[in-house]
């Protein structure tokens, strides 16, 4: 159950819009060639009563996006995946109760509770699917492409915070640098280099030390993070993260450098954003 409270990109107002249209296309592509619920039987025209509720579906879309859903995420401090299904879900029963109200007016059909409650039943459990596969739909989709953006950076609050990276050989040059100049720690047979950002460009030294022994004395920091049985990435420095389920690839400092995330890591990161 933990996937529910992971963190869920807020939608735009663009993108809102975009929806709207295509609830409502949708809408109307059913009921004009499909004609289910005995319009076919319907002695008027056929396109215009699509069109008609395709376009009450549109309405409602955005009566229930600005005047309901926004607002509610403006008050939400984390949004997430389960806060998501259900403002979907409220979104499809608000639609389905006004084109039941409208399908009641056009068809001159008694309105009676006993219907309505019907109505409301079956369109909660069409509903529960709907929002469950389109929400996760999307936010796969989104963890693609934007998976920074749903990450807890602490880079202000790590402001001034030195680390060191030490070097086991008796003559060896311990690294100590800034937190958020930190990108990746790679192993490399008996040892590990250290990106890191020096004057705005990458630079490379090589410990010798062990990845363990790193991720110890890193421990304290939660944006230190293993990806790959190879590679240690600070999670502050990702600009740009794409992939799918068989792994990622980050992209560190505005591009300086790539890190992947191996498949068998790829749980443990989205369960890291939850």
């Amino acid at each position: 159950m933990s996937i529910l409270t992971r963190k869920y990109p807020f939608q735009r107002d663009g993108n809102w819009i975009k929806d709207c249209l295509i609830y409502c296309f949708i809408v109307f592509l059913i009921l004009y060639l499909l004609q289910p619920f005995g319009l076919s039987l319907y002695q008027g025209s056929i396109l215009l009563v699509s069109l008609l509720f395709g376009g009450v579906t549109f309405l409602c879309c955005l009566v229930y996006g600005y005047l309901v859903a926004k607002p509610i995420k403006k008050r939400v401090q984390t949004w997430r995946i389960w806060h998501e299904i259900v403002s979907i879900l409220g979104q499809v029963l608000f639609i389905g109760l006004c084109n039941f109200l409208l399908f009641t007016c056009v068809f001159h059909y008694p309105l009676r509770l006993d219907l309505c409650l019907t109505f409301v039943y079956w369109t909660f459990i069409i509903g529960i699917f709907i929002s469950v596969l389109s929400t996760f739909m999307s936010y796969q989709r989104y963890l693609r492409g934007r998976l920074n953006d749903l990450l807890d950076k602490t880079t202000d609050k790590q402001t001034g915070i030195e680390v060191t990276i030490h070097d086991t050989r008796v003559r060896g040059n311990d690294v100590t640098l800034p937190i958020n100049d930190l990108l990746y720690i790679e192993a490399q047979k008996n040892n590990v280099v250290v990106g890191y950002l020096k004057e705005g460009k990458l630079r490379k030294d090589e410990l010798q030390t062990s990845l363990s022994a790193v991720l110890n004395d890193l421990s304290e920091y939660d944006n230190i993070f293993q990806c790959h049985r190879s590679f240690v990435v600070n999670l502050n420095s990702i600009t740009k993260a794409y992939g799918n389920s068989n792994g990622y690839t980050m992209e560190l400092g505005g591009g300086l450098a790539t890190v992947p995330v191996s498949r068998s890591f790829v749980g443990k990161l989205k369960s890291f954003i939850a």
